[in-house]
């Protein structure tokens, strides 16, 4: 009979003693549990006892956890909490430096564990941890494993990290500025300041004002993976803690001291991989860099500051300054004004005004910060872009500044520009640290991006919108790709043209709809053949139909008409003049015959006899592309029966039907048309029955063969 459901099977095992296998009763006490397997092994007083998980951090079983045990679980019987923690910071007080060692070793074990770490904390343990860490008697080991025991039963929240003592993060702090230090210590001493930095604003500027940004800068360049994680994470700690003038003040001294170019190169192109913490810590740094723009982005333009007006004036000028003086030269202020008002309509503003275009925030400023940094910094791409568009006709310019502030407005969303930084999020972009001005930078290619689709997508101005969702989604892949350089970005991004944007967009479609499913791909190659079959069928009755084809005379006059078929039984192609405006004539009474039989081959286009001439082909550009000859036995010379479809569809259906007579594949595009079609139809309706079931990729696997099959009926013997 099965056990109950609330009866595990599980091991109990302690030190120096037989395991005990036993059948554990969930619905019974715990303490009952303990005394019945106390008992099996003659140890008196259960109380002081507690069963702990033998595999990982050896957690304690209590009436809140024992849920998690299932069969097979295997447990050890130790010490109660309550005594094993006044045991422990017993040995601490009065222990010898071995003893203490030992115990913090116990200590750094168990204090992940809640049961453990409430019992320690109710009997001040996080004071006399702190006392060993402010004495400071032993700078390796001992402060080590203080540190992290310390650390780990903060984590458990049971305490505020706002009660620690101005002393005691003082003390941490100068374990951190201390040059000749433990290696291992440093990273705890610097976790520690990180979580106080990010718990406690009074303890945080304690910190900023104790631990200068050149000190972590050192710690950064320390070729030790733990120091540099750790660092990372208190320098965000401090940027994230500041106030937005702080934070720009504290990051232009950063990329003063090269801190860019060293993580880029020492971090990120490192010879170790890169973990997950400095992946986040980098994000974070990398947001808070991005997150500088924000003000600029929240500022609509003002009409009356007259240095915004002279940077208009000076995008303006940038791109026309040479036409500007030779048709400004002598004009009166009222036609200089209605050549600036005509000059910025080239430049793509909607309106005669431009600072009623860069009245919308976002992207308010930092959408002529954009345009300002590219012309300056790329001139004559600038220059190239905003000429090529002027000389287009209307409906299909590009306009440059209506582009340029959708742009940046999209790089915002693409980047989070201003959005607060997530406490998991590890999508850092390399690129990032990979040059100065970044954002500016990426600006730069992605409006000469915008322009190549435009003229790709042969866009007009009512298509705007659609170039912009197509840029959305050339960048956004880009991005995901997570290029190392901006170099590497512009090449992969050119790469990604409008036609290969549609090509990804039908190959996604189709993986959403399972089509591209292994099982699925299987499916339609099973299909295949009998589709192809059935194809062929109906390229053979479109011959037996017939067609009237044209006959083209020596002076290239398509004045003739005949009719070509095939007999029922495929054995013979009838064929034979009609006159114009005829209906198709009966195929009996067709005048010409030709077995398929004494068939030779199929050719087409340039190969066909009747359009080699050369200069036949140049009158007629696209008669090749219709014609198709068969080549026959007559008497024991070639002959030829030379055709010109009236269609391209038709070309197709005969030059299929005529491969299927001769045994050739059907190689033409409506036949693949055709094929796909079909394969989709039947496809879709094999599945109906399995409409929102989710298909495996991989079949189930098959079970082993029995190991005998003497369960299998033997026909062979006759029932009596």
């Amino acid at each position: 009979m099965a056990p109950p459901r609330d009866v595990v099977k599980i091991a109990v095992q302690m030190r120096d003693a037989i395991p005990q296998l036993i059948q554990l009763d969930q619905a019974k006490p715990l303490a009952a549990v303990l005394k019945e397997v106390c008992d099996a092994w003659s140890l008196a007083h259960s109380e002081r006892y507690a069963l702990q998980f033998a595999d990982g951090h050896r957690r304690y079983i209590t009436e809140n956890n024992r849920m998690e045990i299932k069969n097979g679980s295997i447990l050890c019987l130790s010490t109660a909490p309550d005594l094993e923690a006044e045991q422990l910071l017993g040995r601490l007080q009065s222990g010898s430096h071995e003893g203490r060692r030992e115990a913090l070793r116990h200590f750094v074990l168990l204090a992940p564990d809640m049961t453990f770490a409430q019992e320690v904390i109710s009997r001040d343990g996080l004071q006399r941890l702190g006392t060993i860490i402010e004495d400071g008697d032993d700078l390796g080991e001992v402060l080590a494993l203080a540190l992290k025991a310390f650390l780990e039963l903060m984590e458990h929240g049971v305490v505020s990290w706002e009660t620690l003592s101005i002393p005691f993060v003082r003390k941490v702090v100068c374990y951190v500025n201390m040059n000749l230090m433990d290696a291992s210590v440093q990273p705890l001493a610097l976790g520690l300041l990180e979580s106080v930095t990010l718990s406690s604003p009074a303890l945080g500027q304690l910190v900023k004002s104790e631990v200068p940004l050149d000190r972590l800068l050192v710690h950064l360049q320390v070729m030790n993976q733990q120091l540099q994680t750790k660092a990372m994470a208190l320098l965000t700690a401090l940027l994230q803690g500041a106030s937005p003038t702080e934070r720009k003040h504290m990051l232009d001294y950063l990329w003063q001291r090269n801190l860019r170019q060293f993580i880029y190169k020492n971090i990120i192109h490192s010879a170790a991989p890169l973990g997950d913490e400095m992946a986040h810590h980098l994000y974070v740094l990398q947001s808070l860099t991005l997150g500088l723009l924000e003000p600029r982005m929240r500022t609509p333009l003002d009409p009356y500051s007259q240095e915004q007006r002279e940077q208009l004036q000076a995008l303006r000028q940038a791109a026309f300054e040479p036409e500007g003086e030779s048709l400004g030269a002598g004009l009166n202020a009222d036609r200089r004004r209605s050549l600036c008002a005509r000059e910025f309509r080239k430049l793509g503003f909607s309106n005669s005004n431009p600072a009623q275009d860069l009245e919308h925030a976002p992207p308010g400023l930092l959408a002529l910060d954009n345009m300002l940094y590219f012309s300056r910094h790329a001139p004559s791409a600038y220059s190239r872009f905003v000429l090529e568009n002027s000389s287009r006709e209307d409906k299909h310019e590009c306009p440059f500044a209506r582009s340029s502030i959708q742009l940046t407005v999209l790089l915002c969303e693409l980047l989070r520009v201003g959005e607060p930084c997530s406490e998991t999020a590890q999508d850092f972009s390399p690129m990032f640290f990979g040059q100065d001005q970044s954002f500016h930078e990426l600006f730069c290619v992605s409006i000469q991006l915008l322009n190549k689709t435009w003229k790709e997508m042969r866009a007009t101005q009512e298509d705007f919108d659609k170039v912009m969702q197509v840029v959305r989604e050339q960048l956004a892949r880009t991005l995901a790709l997570k290029p190392s350089s901006l170099e590497l970005f512009r090449t992969k991004v050119n790469a990604l043209t409008y036609g290969e944007v549609l090509r990804l967009r039908q190959t996604e479609r189709l993986h959403q709809e399972g089509t591209l499913a292994p099982p699925i791909l299987e499916l339609r190659e099973k299909l295949k053949p009998e589709l192809m079959s059935l194809i062929r069928q109906q390229r053979l009755l479109r011959l037996c139909e017939g067609t009237l084809f044209r006959k083209i005379s020596s002076r290239r006059r398509q004045d003739k008409l005949w009719f070509c078929c095939l007999s029922p039984n495929h054995k013979v192609l009838q064929y034979g003049d009609v006159e114009d405006n005829a209906s198709p004539p009966a195929p009996e009474s067709l005048p010409e015959q030709l077995p398929v039989a004494d068939i030779r081959a199929l050719l087409t286009g340039k190969d066909c006899p009747h359009i080699r001439d050369k200069g036949s082909v140049k009158q007629n550009k696209d008669l090749y592309e219709l014609a198709f000859t068969i080549s026959y036995d007559h008497g024991e010379e070639e002959a030829y029966l030379n055709f010109i479809a009236p269609s391209k569809r038709e070309f197709h259906l005969w030059t299929d039907g005529l491969s299927t007579l001769l045994g050739s594949p059907m190689g033409s595009e409506q036949t693949r048309l055709d094929l796909e079609q079909l394969l989709t139809m039947e496809t879709k309706l094999r599945l109906l029955e399995l409409e929102n079931v989710p298909i495996p990729e991989q079949p189930p696997p098959i079970p082993p063969p029995p190991t005998n099959f003497n369960f299998c009926y033997d026909c062979s013997i006759a029932e009596p």
